[in-house]
């Protein structure tokens, strides 16, 4: 009774059709943990490496010095980072040929720093329609197993005299494990979903801060460089 009644004793008992169910939810439950620890160590990092460069940008430190510093680490460069150096490469550009026209070079500037904004915001937000497809489909998929199985228990039942408890609780069992699974897979992807979408809400708040704090910056430098000229 005991090896009908184990996980492993009802999986290969079930049939094809809740084998391939349960297998799915399996799977769904595998990538969701998977993208739940991935977007959790990315995030992370995002907001660690956004504290430490405003602190670095607002201790006063000169702004050619710290874009060539960027500029020579390449591809490392992410967030702030690369939104600073965006915006600073464009401002640079337009202000050698616009001198005199310093809306112009914040336009440009402006542009070029939502383009860098869009980009890593598509980098945090990757992954996250996944954890939200898992966990609104999972219960209907787990749901679709269960009733497969207890149909198959009834059918089972139609074709005995003697119907008995121990005749049916293998098929009811199995459907019940299709339900277990694919809550098991639908929580986790909920749970993660909604954190994740709150961080990102709240790491692109700080980036667009930054991207209108060091608009203005450049901006009061384009207009008294204007009346330089």
């Amino acid at each position: 009774m005991h090896a009908e009644i184990s996980f492993i004793g009802l999986f290969l008992e079930a049939s094809v059709l809740v084998k391939l169910v349960m297998l799915t939810l399996l799977a769904l439950s595998i990538a969701s943990w998977a993208v739940i620890l991935q977007r959790n160590k990315l995030l992370t990092s995002a907001r660690v490496k956004s504290l430490r460069f405003e602190d670095t940008f607002w201790s006063g430190v000169d702004l050619n010095r710290l874009y060539k510093e960027l500029i020579a680490r390449g591809s490392a460069i992410s967030g702030l980072e690369a939104m600073f150096v965006a915006g600073f490469k464009e401002y640079t550009r337009l202000s050698k040929v616009n001198s005199k026209a310093p809306q112009a070079v914040m336009d440009g500037t402006s542009r070029a720093m939502r383009v860098s904004l869009s980009r890593e915001m598509e980098k945090l937000e990757n992954n996250l329609p996944l954890l939200a497809t898992i966990g609104s489909t999972s219960p209907y998929i787990g749901l679709f197993g269960t009733v497969w199985g207890i149909m198959n228990s009834f059918i089972a039942l139609g074709s005995v005299e003697n119907a008995t408890l121990a005749m049916v609780a293998p098929g009811i069992a199995e459907a019940l494990i299709a339900t277990a699974m694919g809550l098991f897979a639908a929580i986790p992807a909920v749970i993660g979903y909604n954190r994740f979408t709150t961080q990102v809400d709240k790491i692109e708040m700080t980036y667009a801060n930054f991207m209108e704090e060091f608009s203005n910056i450049l901006q009061r430098q384009a207009y008294s460089e204007k009346e330089a000229v």
